[in-house]
This record gives structure tokens, C-alpha cells and sequence, in this order.
């Protein structure tokens, strides 16, 4: 009896490991680059905590976002420059405890042109506090 409960506990600890389960944090993440690559504004800019900060890092528009109307036209700029898009997700690691959550991705945005990112959200409890979006233009992914 006392092996088979061992052998279940091991299995259990195993799948808890699997990238195949997203926590809450990592969830959050994967819907908001959805709706970054749907072009999605509205969906975009209310993920936002009141005082959260965008680190753009590379390209036409480098620079540190820290209001609502500016980080809102950032991404109108990205929108309107991507056209339609796709997004690839190639990696994505959550880090999580009871004061938030930190998920970095690397994604390939597929629009008009092919924006390689490295993706890093800080959320807490449940908005978007703080933002690096750093092109990688180099990425092998």
C-alpha cells in the first residue's frame, strides 16, 4: 500500500513539473500576446496595473512607458506597423508566489515584418506592473 502511494506521489510531482501546465501567472501571459497578435487595444491596454511601466528595448520605438496614454500609443504605433499578425510562442517559463508573478517568454511576432522578442511580465495580483519587451532580432527561435 505504502509503495503504490509513493509511486502516485512521485507521478504527481513529475506532471507538476510539465510544461504542459500553465499556472495562472503563465495564463494570463499566453492571452495577452493572443491578443497583442489580434491587435487587440482595448484587451491590451486593460491588462495594466495603475502605475505600470513598459520597457520597450530595440527597434522604432525604444524608449520607457510609464503613462496610460503613452503606453496606449506605443502599441497603436505596433498595430498599426505589424498589420495582421501571428504570433509564435517558443518558450515560456513562469515564476510564481503569493506576491505575483513573473512569466518570460520568447516570441516571434508575425506581421508585416517578423519581430523577435525576448517577453518578460511582472504581474501582481492579476494586472500587468511592469513590462520588458526587448527585440531580438537575432534569435534562433
Amino acid at each position: 500500500m505504502r509503495l503504490s502511494t509513493l509511486a502516485a506521489t512521485l507521478v504527481l510531482v513529475a506532471a507538476s513539473g510539465s510544461a504542459a501546465l500553465a499556472g495562472p501567472t503563465e495564463d494570463l501571459a499566453k492571452s495577452r500576446i493572443a491578443a497583442i497578435a489580434g491587435g487587440n487595444l482595448a484587451t491590451v491596454t486593460a491588462a495594466y496595473g495603475p502605475a505600470a511601466t513598459l520597457h520597450w528595448v530595440g527597434g522604432p520605438l525604444d524608449g520607457t512607458y510609464s503613462q496610460p496614454g503613452k503606453i496606449k500609443e506605443v502599441w497603436s504605433k505596433f498595430f498599426a506597423a505589424q498589420g495582421a499578425q501571428k504570433a509564435t510562442i517558443a518558450t515560456a517559463v513562469e515564476a510564481a508566489n503569493p506576491k505575483g508573478g513573473t512569466v518570460t517568454a520568447d516570441v516571434t511576432f508575425s506581421g508585416k515584418n517578423a519581430v523577435k522578442v525576448r517577453y518578460v511580465l511582472l504581474y501582481r495580483d492579476g494586472k500587468l506592473v511592469d513590462e520588458i519587451w526587448q527585440v531580438n532580432p537575432a534569435a534562433t527561435y
